[in-house]
């Protein structure tokens, strides 16, 4: 089986606009202009599109996995299914445990490569967060943060928003 290339994606702030708190209301999702067609354009270039995300709510009693589970089924539905694969982690050190699956660390990303066969080599972490950065580079994928500041970035690439972080992809 061949090795396939894969662009994991953070969702609060990547996806999705960030909310101050927690977002784990279908109908509070706001996707961000250029989101959706840039997942088509990585879709039609080959790429898995496979999300990572922390959900601490969950470990701070906020909401339930399958609220995580009704987004993710929301977003597939406004951006056609495009997603492969959700990935979550439920923990937070502060209120249930230490986790390896919790960004900073890189166990979701390890499980998905082992998964799908994913070429780390070409593929990439979009987020919008140092954890994210840091996670994708543990794993041993090229990393894109999305930030305001390009001084504060820490990703191998930095971008302003969704469409810019597609055109870094596409540009190397």
């Amino acid at each position: 089986m061949s090795k396939q290339k894969c662009v994991f994606l953070d969702r609060d702030g990547v996806l999705n606009q960030d909310l101050n708190g927690y977002l784990f209301r279908a109908e509070d999702m706001i996707i961000p202009q250029g989101v959706i067609e840039g997942l088509r354009q990585m879709k039609a270039a080959g790429y898995l599109l496979i999300v990572i995300t922390n959900q601490a709510g969950i470990a701070k009693g906020l909401y339930a996995r399958e609220d995580v589970w009704k987004c993710h089924e929301y977003f597939q539905a406004q951006c056609g299914q495009l997603l492969d694969d959700l990935y979550f982690c439920p923990h937070h050190p502060d209120y249930t445990s230490e986790s390896l699956t919790r960004k900073p660390d890189s166990l979701l990303l390890e499980k998905a490569i082992a998964k799908y066969n994913i070429d780390v080599e070409n593929s990439w972490m979009v987020g919008d967060r140092p954890r994210d950065v840091q996670a994708g580079k543990r794993a041993g994928v090229r990393t894109i943060q999305i930030c305001e500041a390009p001084e504060k970035s820490i990703g191998d690439k930095h971008a302003f928003d969704f469409s810019g972080a597609t055109q870094l992809i596409f540009s190397n």
